[in-house]
């Protein structure tokens, strides 16, 4: 009687503890509301399931006790139980599933007027870069890693002359446009997450990984790496602040392009005189 007991308030205060809970998701930022929706299901799904596997055995320890004078009887084949729970279970599946594959076939399609904007995760820190006038990153290769070029860019490649370099600091995001985040990482694996943005995806050494997504609201939010990437993992944080349109091209307007990051080149003329 006491183990039953005992699991039914299990049940009981798991539900209490979900409902007045003070740690929920933060105030989302973003259109990934799917992705909040996708994981109530799930939640729900496995609660019930949860929940009712918890009380169905709390129900078996008080009505099968043990009773003087009584034997329980061996019957290891019920094909109408094995059918209803495989039926079962293959919904409660399906059920959790589907909804998924529907976020994910949206999360990976970056719609054709999202505006690129590259996340380098170095340790430990952030460092952002966007399209100059022309509309189009440059090519970048960890090989051209210098102090003059911290993220890679190629110096033979035009279209990264006018590139906007952002180290730290602040990046900053239109609110309501889409914008395709190009993830690349120069040592380790990193992972670009802000909570109110709910998407994220890890930085894979050697490769460019992506997400997208659309600001829906002001603020400024933390950037975190979601990612365990060594000792100063804790400290690598960052803010994305999302502003409106005319708010953000003043910002714009205030970087440095990879070209003026260059130090200037010293004339013939110049070094004749030096020597």
């Amino acid at each position: 009687m006491l183990i039953a007991i005992v699991l039914a308030l299990v049940v009981v205060g798991s539900v209490l503890f979900h409902f007045l809970s003070p740690w929920w998701f933060t105030p989302i930022a973003s259109n990934w509301g799917y992705i909040d929706d996708t994981v109530n299901i799930t939640f729900w799904i496995t609660g019930a399931v949860f929940a009712a596997v918890v009380l169905f055995l709390a129900y078996c320890v008080l009505r099968f006790r043990h009773r003087p004078g009584r034997r329980a009887a061996y019957e290891p084949e019920n094909k109408r139980l094995e059918s209803w729970l495989a039926i079962g279970t293959a919904i409660g599946v399906a059920a959790m599933l589907a909804p998924g594959l529907v976020v994910w076939a949206r999360f990976i399609r970056v719609p054709a007027d999202a505006s690129a904007v590259e996340v380098v995760g170095q340790q430990w820190q952030w460092a952002y870069r966007l399209p100059g006038k022309d509309g189009k990153l440059g090519a970048a290769d960890t090989r051209d890693v210098s102090d003059t070029n911290p993220l890679g860019i190629d110096p033979d490649d035009p279209r990264g002359r006018d590139d906007v370099i952002v180290q730290g600091g602040e990046l900053h995001l239109p609110v309501g446009k889409p914008v395709a985040l190009l993830l690349r990482s120069l040592d380790v694996v990193h992972d670009f997450f802000v909570p109110e943005f709910r998407a994220k995806m890890d930085m894979i050494p050697g490769s460019v990984t992506y997400y997208w997504l659309t600001p829906t609201r002001t603020g400024s939010f933390e950037v975190l790496c979601a990612e365990l990437c060594g000792v100063g993992h804790p400290y690598m944080r960052g803010l994305v602040v999302v502003e409106p349109e005319a708010d953000y091209q003043a910002w714009l307007a205030q970087q440095q392009t990879f070209e003026q990051m260059q130090p200037a080149k010293t004339s013939a003329l110049q070094t004749g005189a030096l020597r």
